[in-house]
Protein backbone atom coordinates (compact mmCIF):
# COMPACT_ATOMS: atom_id res chain seq x y z
CA UNK A 1 0.00 0.00 0.00
CA UNK A 2 1.08 3.62 -0.46
CA UNK A 3 0.04 6.33 1.27
CA UNK A 4 0.93 10.23 1.34
CA UNK A 5 0.51 12.91 3.61
CA UNK A 6 0.39 16.60 2.36
CA UNK A 7 -0.90 19.80 3.06
CA UNK A 8 0.27 23.15 3.75
CA UNK A 9 3.21 24.07 5.46
CA UNK A 10 2.67 24.26 9.77
CA UNK A 11 -0.17 21.48 9.07
CA UNK A 12 1.99 18.72 11.04
CA UNK A 13 2.70 16.04 8.51
CA UNK A 14 5.87 15.35 9.82
CA UNK A 15 4.14 14.18 13.32
CA UNK A 16 0.99 12.36 11.94
CA UNK A 17 3.55 10.62 9.45
CA UNK A 18 5.32 9.43 12.61
CA UNK A 19 2.54 8.33 14.57
CA UNK A 20 1.09 6.64 11.14
CA UNK A 21 4.12 4.39 10.90
CA UNK A 22 4.13 3.71 14.41
CA UNK A 23 0.62 2.42 14.25
CA UNK A 24 1.15 0.73 10.93
CA UNK A 25 4.20 -1.49 12.34
CA UNK A 26 2.61 -2.03 15.55
CA UNK A 27 -0.17 -3.70 13.00
CA UNK A 28 2.93 -6.03 11.68
CA UNK A 29 3.51 -3.98 8.53
CA UNK A 30 6.52 -3.40 7.07
CA UNK A 31 6.79 0.38 6.36
CA UNK A 32 9.21 2.55 4.65
CA UNK A 33 9.28 6.12 4.78
CA UNK A 34 10.36 8.79 2.46
CA UNK A 35 10.10 12.47 1.96
CA UNK A 36 9.68 14.57 -1.52
CA UNK A 37 11.74 15.46 -2.56
CA UNK A 38 14.60 13.27 -1.16
CA UNK A 39 15.35 10.31 0.44
CA UNK A 40 17.78 9.21 -2.51
CA UNK A 41 21.27 11.23 -3.00
CA UNK A 42 20.32 13.14 -6.08
CA UNK A 43 16.42 14.11 -4.40
CA UNK A 44 18.25 15.25 -1.20
CA UNK A 45 20.59 17.56 -3.53
CA UNK A 46 17.99 19.00 -5.17
CA UNK A 47 15.71 19.60 -2.01
CA UNK A 48 18.60 21.65 -0.78
CA UNK A 49 18.75 23.75 -3.99
CA UNK A 50 14.89 24.24 -3.88
CA UNK A 51 14.71 24.87 -0.09
CA UNK A 52 17.87 27.54 0.76
CA UNK A 53 15.95 30.04 1.74
CA UNK A 54 19.84 32.43 0.65
CA UNK A 55 19.77 30.61 -3.18
CA UNK A 56 19.23 32.64 -6.01
CA UNK A 57 15.44 33.09 -7.79
CA UNK A 58 14.15 29.86 -9.40
CA UNK A 59 11.56 30.32 -11.63
CA UNK A 60 8.50 28.51 -11.37
CA UNK A 61 8.32 25.71 -14.79
CA UNK A 62 12.11 25.63 -13.38
CA UNK A 63 11.14 24.71 -9.62
CA UNK A 64 8.38 22.58 -10.85
CA UNK A 65 10.95 20.30 -12.92
CA UNK A 66 13.48 20.10 -10.35
CA UNK A 67 10.54 18.49 -8.03
CA UNK A 68 9.19 16.16 -11.04
CA UNK A 69 13.23 15.34 -11.60
CA UNK A 70 13.46 14.54 -7.60
CA UNK A 71 10.38 11.96 -7.66
CA UNK A 72 10.98 10.56 -10.66
CA UNK A 73 14.63 9.18 -8.59
CA UNK A 74 12.46 8.57 -5.42
CA UNK A 75 9.89 6.12 -7.50
CA UNK A 76 12.58 4.22 -9.75
CA UNK A 77 14.64 3.59 -6.63
CA UNK A 78 12.32 3.49 -3.39
CA UNK A 79 9.26 3.46 -3.70
CA UNK A 80 8.66 0.97 -6.33
CA UNK A 81 11.03 -1.22 -4.93
CA UNK A 82 9.67 -1.12 -1.77
CA UNK A 83 5.68 -1.57 -3.45
CA UNK A 84 7.18 -4.65 -5.46
CA UNK A 85 8.89 -5.92 -2.34
CA UNK A 86 5.30 -5.62 -0.58
CA UNK A 87 5.47 -3.17 1.60
CA UNK A 88 3.71 -0.16 2.98
CA UNK A 89 5.33 2.97 1.35
CA UNK A 90 4.48 6.54 3.75
CA UNK A 91 5.47 9.74 1.76
CA UNK A 92 6.04 12.88 3.50
CA UNK A 93 4.67 14.92 0.49
CA UNK A 94 4.21 13.34 -3.15
CA UNK A 95 2.73 14.53 -6.75
CA UNK A 96 -0.05 16.95 -5.50
CA UNK A 97 2.43 18.91 -3.71
CA UNK A 98 3.98 19.74 -7.16
CA UNK A 99 0.01 20.54 -9.13
CA UNK A 100 -0.70 22.83 -5.75
CA UNK A 101 2.22 24.76 -5.07
CA UNK A 102 3.16 25.39 -8.51
CA UNK A 103 -0.02 25.17 -10.60
CA UNK A 104 -2.91 26.32 -8.38
CA UNK A 105 -0.64 29.09 -6.00
CA UNK A 106 2.09 29.28 -8.79
CA UNK A 107 -0.22 29.44 -11.66
CA UNK A 108 1.37 26.83 -14.37
CA UNK A 109 -1.39 24.65 -15.87
CA UNK A 110 -2.89 22.08 -13.89
CA UNK A 111 -3.29 19.63 -16.61
CA UNK A 112 0.20 20.11 -17.76
CA UNK A 113 1.53 19.14 -14.19
CA UNK A 114 -0.70 15.99 -13.81
CA UNK A 115 0.71 15.08 -17.59
CA UNK A 116 3.73 15.49 -16.22
CA UNK A 117 3.70 13.96 -13.17
CA UNK A 118 2.77 11.21 -14.83
CA UNK A 119 5.51 10.38 -16.74
CA UNK A 120 7.61 11.46 -14.09
CA UNK A 121 6.14 8.56 -11.53
CA UNK A 122 6.11 5.64 -13.86
CA UNK A 123 1.88 5.95 -13.17
CA UNK A 124 3.13 5.09 -9.55
CA UNK A 125 0.27 7.07 -7.39
CA UNK A 126 -0.71 6.58 -3.44
CA UNK A 127 -3.71 4.38 -3.00
CA UNK A 128 -4.32 7.16 -0.54
CA UNK A 129 -3.77 10.85 -0.44
CA UNK A 130 -4.55 12.52 3.35
CA UNK A 131 -3.99 17.00 3.32
CA UNK A 132 -4.16 17.67 6.53
CA UNK A 133 -6.29 21.50 6.62
CA UNK A 134 -5.80 24.14 8.78
CA UNK A 135 -5.88 27.97 8.22
CA UNK A 136 -2.77 29.01 6.54
CA UNK A 137 -2.17 31.78 8.66
CA UNK A 138 -2.21 29.52 11.97
CA UNK A 139 -0.13 27.30 10.34
CA UNK A 140 2.39 28.79 9.76
CA UNK A 141 2.69 30.41 13.33
CA UNK A 142 3.71 26.70 14.10
CA UNK A 143 6.97 26.73 12.59
CA UNK A 144 9.24 27.98 15.57
CA UNK A 145 12.30 27.65 12.89
CA UNK A 146 13.99 29.75 9.94
CA UNK A 147 12.15 29.20 7.75
CA UNK A 148 13.11 27.77 3.91
CA UNK A 149 12.65 29.51 0.68
CA UNK A 150 9.12 27.50 -0.51
CA UNK A 151 8.03 28.51 3.32
CA UNK A 152 8.24 32.27 2.54
CA UNK A 153 5.99 32.68 0.57
CA UNK A 154 3.11 35.35 1.13
CA UNK A 155 -0.21 35.25 2.81
CA UNK A 156 -2.28 35.70 -0.61
CA UNK A 157 0.20 32.57 -1.76
CA UNK A 158 -0.47 30.28 1.04
CA UNK A 159 -4.07 30.90 1.13
CA UNK A 160 -4.41 29.75 -2.65
CA UNK A 161 -2.09 26.51 -1.37
CA UNK A 162 -5.18 25.74 0.82
CA UNK A 163 -7.45 26.65 -1.84
CA UNK A 164 -5.48 24.21 -4.44
CA UNK A 165 -5.71 21.11 -2.14
CA UNK A 166 -9.31 21.40 -1.15
CA UNK A 167 -10.21 22.17 -5.45
CA UNK A 168 -7.87 18.60 -5.75
CA UNK A 169 -9.43 16.78 -3.14
CA UNK A 170 -12.73 17.82 -4.06
CA UNK A 171 -12.46 16.40 -7.70
CA UNK A 172 -10.51 13.02 -6.83
CA UNK A 173 -13.03 10.54 -5.99
CA UNK A 174 -12.35 9.64 -2.99
CA UNK A 175 -8.42 9.12 -2.97
CA UNK A 176 -7.53 12.33 -1.57
CA UNK A 177 -9.48 12.81 1.71
CA UNK A 178 -9.34 16.02 3.88
CA UNK A 179 -8.82 16.10 7.33
CA UNK A 180 -9.16 18.66 10.03
CA UNK A 181 -5.60 19.63 11.31
CA UNK A 182 -6.49 22.60 13.47
CA UNK A 183 -7.04 19.90 16.60
CA UNK A 184 -4.92 17.99 19.41
CA UNK A 185 -2.41 15.76 17.76
CA UNK A 186 -4.45 12.30 18.98
CA UNK A 187 -7.27 13.63 17.22
CA UNK A 188 -5.83 14.31 14.05
CA UNK A 189 -3.90 10.86 13.87
CA UNK A 190 -7.30 9.33 15.15
CA UNK A 191 -9.05 10.28 11.98
CA UNK A 192 -5.86 9.72 9.40
CA UNK A 193 -5.96 5.83 10.90
CA UNK A 194 -10.03 5.75 9.95
CA UNK A 195 -9.22 6.97 6.64
CA UNK A 196 -6.08 4.55 6.32
CA UNK A 197 -7.62 1.77 7.35
CA UNK A 198 -11.15 2.24 4.66
CA UNK A 199 -9.06 2.63 1.98
CA UNK A 200 -6.56 -0.19 3.12
CA UNK A 201 -10.13 -2.33 2.91
CA UNK A 202 -10.27 -1.80 -0.82
CA UNK A 203 -6.93 -2.50 -1.69
CA UNK A 204 -6.23 -6.25 -2.98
Amino acid sequence: MFLSLDGIDGAGKSTQCDLLCEWLRAGGREVLTCRDPGSTTMGEAIRGLLLDARGGPIGRRAEMLLYMAARAQLVEEVIAPALTAGKTVVSDRYLLANVVYQGHAGGLDIEDLWSVGRVATGGVTPDLTVVLDMPPQAAIGRLNRELDRMERQTAEFRERLRQGFLIEAARSAGAIVVIDAARPVDEVQADIRAAVTKARSGVA
